[in-house]
Formats: C-alpha cells, structure tokens, sequence
C-alpha cells in the first residue's frame, strides 16, 4: 500500500523513529532559561560567545529570539555559566528543572544581551587578541532547535573540547519541533546567504588567525552551500577558513558531490563524520528518496572508498561507538573522547586519524535538540500521540491536522489510494497492523 511514495511496509520503523524524537523533547526545559542569573557559584567555568543570527528577535525576555524568519541578521552576546566538572558528566548539558536555574548544577546565563554589529565586533576583537593564534570556531546546529539550545550545546562543546578558540554561534530559524522539518530545511537555505556573509566577514578581518567551521545535521546544508557560493563567487574559500568539519550530514551524497566541485582547490581540510547506525538519517534517506545521506555511508565501500581520500576528506567512522541513544545522531558531541579530539586536535590544527576514535568507555544519551532529522510525511504526522509531541509541536498539531486532512482527502479521492491505516484510525475506520519492515 503506497500514499504519496511513502510503503506502508516501513511506516511503522519511522514512526518509532519519530516517538523516540518527540519523547526525548517532551519533558523539555522551562522557558526563559537564558535569562540570567544574579549570582555565580564555587567552581563553575564560563564560555563567553558571540551569535549571528537570522531569527526574529522575541517580543518579551523571556524568549531573546523565536524560531521565525527575520528580516535581517542580528548579533547577540551570551555568557553561559557550566557546572563545577564534579557535578555534570563531559557531553552533556544539564538543563534547569525550572527558571532561574542553579549555576552549581545547572548550564545557566550570567549574560544574555542583544547587541548591534559594531558591539559585537567591538567584544570579538578584545576575544580574539587574548586568544592564542586568534583561532576562531563558528558552530552551525541542526534541525529542531530552539535558539537556547543551540546556545548550550555550543558552550557545552567548547567547555568540554578544552579548546582555546573565539566561540562564534550561527543560529539559523528553527521552529523546534519535529512537524516543522520543511519549514527548518527551507530556513536553514534561508541563511545560507547570511553564514557566507558572516564566513566572509571573520576571513577578512585581520584581527583573525584561522577559522575552523562545525556543522551538525541539517546544519551542514547551510555550511555546504555558503562555502560553496563564496567559492563560486570569490575562485576559492578564503584561505583562513582551515577546518570545515560535518558532523552527521543530512546532505544527499550526489549534491555533496557537486558541491564540493564548486568548492575547489585548494579547500578547506575537511573532516566528515559518519554512523551508519544513525537512525535519524536512516528515515531522512526514505523521505527525500535519495539513494544515501552523507552522515550514514560506509567509507569502505565504493565509490566513497576511493573518491573521499582522492579529495582530501578525512572520515571519521563512529559506527561501532555504542550508545543509549535510540537515533545515533549526536555521537560527535555526547561523546567525551570525540568532542575532547575535535577540539584539541582538529582545532588545533593537527590531522585527526580514524585510529583516534571508537575507544570510548561511554557515550551520553543524546539531549533534547540534539537529533531528529525526521520528515513530516503526512502518515508519520497522523500517527504520533499529540501527548508524545513536544509543547511547540501540541500547538501547531491542529493546523497541521487541517492541512493535512485536506490533503489527504484530496489526494485519495484524486487517485483512488487507499487510507493509511492511521488515518483510518482518526477517521473511524478499521485500524490493520502494518506489515513488518
């Protein structure tokens, strides 16, 4: 049975995919937990960051900035405060239970303000000058993200990377829920634009030693398409940007390939992580159609075998890392010998090696936000439980329902298609097992 390409034969496999998604999300942080604390607590550490973004701003403090569109980039400067290291476990952010959050066991904000472009390059440029070799790291999260939770998982990479770099988060508009993968795909090329103007920017400023450019997810769409326009645009990516490394890309491996044409030599040395085990890019590959996602080839297999080291990318291969995690898409930053490795290595300028990784004793569960590279297929969105969907989604459920309803009915009267059997379900009629996978 067939409704809109998707086989009734593995619905059943993504949409345990996209419970596993909404239950990570549900029991969420409170809102306002960027709103900063008084008081600082014995042994804490701070990361202090830069934000470009092009989300909207928030209408109240309570939320600095939502998951719409703006209009034009904005710049925040945020302070995050980090548990003493004897009361959190490296890879994982310890979100408030509610708000204001505790500095000595909770990730909290000592300051949160929005800034313009000159205040902002006015805090980069004293960062920079105390900062050795003027490293700068710019962050780009993946789908289904807030803009806190990019702010903490960013301050948790580089606290636990140990490594010494000028943070510069890139926090593109995510609706952060799990029924908004269109809108979060088409917003991440949105900003495309803005990261290349951004990458530009640092590249050109002479205060600036090297760059090193971490992407995560749908986060590497937007970094593979800004370095590939500046390369088009400028003959090649600017010469400081050193390290581009693609952390679980849900890319197709066709576009990667035309992509990195554009992007030419001599390029950035590029360093590609993959889990073939990554369950998230598993249900990405059945959605989009395509015949494999970036973030989940084998790199022993042809033609990846040869064309990867002919074109200069490093593959690290997390496959064999055992994890709590039910999606396996995170490992790069819940894992503490993985994020320590990109950070006092990769950052560093050093070649990281395959031998260098896959010894971990242990692996955090993957944090809210962190995954979910799922799509909103009408047959996934109707089998969900509204109770199991996170607070954005239970708010938006109703219109998707309508949308959707709409579709559906339009699409089955136009082709003769029979009901999912979820839909059914809703609609009153019979409600058949799914046949397995």
């Amino acid at each position: 049975m067939v409704f809109g390409g998707l086989r009734a034969s593995w619905l059943k496999p993504l949409a345990g995919v996209l419970l596993s998604a909404s239950l990570a999300a549900c029991a969420g942080p409170p809102k306002g937990v960027l709103l900063p604390v008084a008081e600082r607590a014995p042994g804490t550490s701070t990361v202090d960051m830069i934000v470009a973004t092009t989300r909207s701003p928030g209408e109240t403090p309570v939320e600095m900035f939502t998951g719409e569109r703006g209009r034009d980039p904005a710049f925040a400067h945020i302070t995050v405060s980090i548990p003493p290291d004897s009361a959190r476990t490296i890879g994982e952010v310890q979100w408030p239970s509610r708000v204001p959050g505790n500095p000595a066991t909770d990730f909290v904000t000592l300051r949160a303000d929005r800034v313009d472009r000159q205040e902002a390059l006015d805090w980069f440029h004293k960062a920079v000058a105390r900062t050795p070799k003027r490293r700068v790291l710019v962050f780009i999260h993946g789908f289904n993200n807030r803009f806190e939770d990019a702010v903490f998982r960013f301050a948790q990479i580089v606290h636990d990377s140990g490594s010494p770099v000028v943070p510069v988060l890139f926090t593109w508009p995510s609706r952060a829920s799990i029924l908004a993968y269109g809108y979060d795909r088409e917003s991440s090329t949105y900003s495309r634009d803005a990261l290349e103007s951004l990458l530009t920017a640092l590249a050109r400023d002479p205060a600036v030693g090297e760059i090193s450019v971490l992407a995560h997810s749908m986060g590497n769409w937007v970094t593979l398409e800004a370095l590939r326009q500046m390369a088009i645009r400028n003959g090649r990516v600017a010469p400081k940007i050193r390290n581009v490394i693609l952390a679980a890309p849900d890319v197709d491996v066709d576009v990667f390939r035309t992509q990195l044409a554009a992007i030419r030599t001599p390029r950035p040395n590029v360093t590609l992580f993959v889990s073939q085990d990554d369950r998230a890019l598993a249900v990405s590959r059945r959605v989009w159609g395509s015949s494999a996602r970036l973030g989940a080839i084998n790199p022993e297999s042809e033609p990846y075998h040869t064309d990867l080291p002919r074109d200069g990318i490093t593959v690290i291969d997390l496959t064999k890392l055992q994890t709590g995690d039910r999606l396996n898409h995170g490992k790069f930053a819940e894992s503490p010998e993985v994020v320590q490795i990109i950070g006092q290595r990769l950052v560093a300028g050093q070649t990281m090696t395959d031998q260098r990784v896959g010894l971990g004793d242990r692996i955090i569960q993957l944090t809210a936000g962190a995954a979910s590279t799922v799509g909103t297929a009408a047959g996934l969105v109707i089998s969900a439980p509204v109770s199991a969907l996170d607070e954005t989604s239970r708010s938006n459920y109703g219109n998707h329902m309508q949308h959707l309803g709409g579709s559906l009915a339009d699409t089955a009267h136009a082709t003769g298609t029979l009901l999912l059997p979820q839909q059914q379900r809703h609609t009153g009629g019979p409600t058949p097992e799914l046949p397995p996978p």
